[in-house]
């Protein structure tokens, strides 16, 4: 009879032991699927919020040449960021810089007189249809003229300027060019970062004439004016390119060789 009663224990403790790890497997097999079911889907990336249809495709058309993506993510330019896009034009870095930061950042779209008014004001007429409709409410437009910036219209994360730099050089000069860049400076915050891109020149030809620039006058410029040159990226360089063709040349368009340099604002 002790050996029936010990038989039906032993039984018992099996039938037990055996049900706990059915609940237990139950269990995990039950949590991994709330787990999978409740793990948020990740953000989508930059390059695929660009990508998206509300972007104009002549935009989407251009950034095979201009990589945005990849040149804000060099520049470091975050969700909540404050940035001011100097010499907007029509707008396109204005609106990639408005995704860029989504509705916690803000963009600041500055624009001078001459620029919006240029070829019988395509550059009016092209930022105003963009931004119709508050279609990107995190961006105000300045129509300012470079000289009367002030800290008084913000203080900024970042800035960038594209394909404007030689402009202010060439027609203006050093000192003028120096303090434009010290104005600039002055806007951003202590640590803030100054995306230049620009169309590179060489020394042997005549730049002003051709829309282009040395890296090495801009750099020169940036320093005398407090920036620290924190990185210089080959992003948009093009070999092909032989520095003697205007950049309006036919096939050279919108595929010159361009550098793309990020200046710090020092801390204190």
């Amino acid at each position: 009879m002790f050996a029936n009663t010990q038989m039906l224990a032993l039984l018992l403790t099996s039938m037990l032991l055996v049900a706990c790890s059915s609940d237990n497997n139950d269990t995990e097999a039950t949590g991994a699927s709330n787990s999978e079911t409740s793990k948020p889907a990740s953000a989508p990336s930059l390059r695929e919020r660009l990508a998206d249809s509300a972007r104009p495709q002549a935009d989407r058309d251009r950034d095979a040449g201009r990589k945005p993506a990849e040149v804000i993510e060099f520049l470091g330019i975050e969700p909540g960021m404050a940035v001011i896009d100097l010499i907007a034009a029509g707008g396109y870095y204005t609106e990639v810089l408005a995704i860029s930061v989504g509705p916690e950042g803000r963009v600041v779209a500055q624009n001078p007189d001459a620029v919006l008014k240029m070829r019988d004001g395509v550059n009016e007429t092209a930022l105003t249809e963009r931004l119709a409709g508050n279609r990107l409410p995190n961006v105000s437009r300045l129509n300012k003229e470079l000289k009367d910036l002030s800290i008084a219209d913000g203080q900024f994360d970042a800035a960038i300027t594209a394909l404007n730099f030689h402009d202010i050089y060439n027609s203006a000069g050093p000192e003028a060019a120096v303090s434009v860049l010290t104005t600039v400076r002055s806007m951003l915050k202590p640590g803030g970062v100054f995306g230049i891109i620009d169309h590179a020149g060489i020394g042997s030809e005549d730049n002003a004439a051709l829309h282009r620039i040395e890296k090495a006058r801009v750099i020169e410029t940036a320093e005398a004016a407090g920036f620290v040159v924190e990185g210089d990226s080959k992003l948009l360089a093009n070999p092909n390119d032989d520095h003697r063709q205007g950049v309006f040349s036919e096939g050279l368009r919108g595929n010159t060789d361009r550098f793309v340099l990020k200046l710090r604002n020092p801390l204190p």
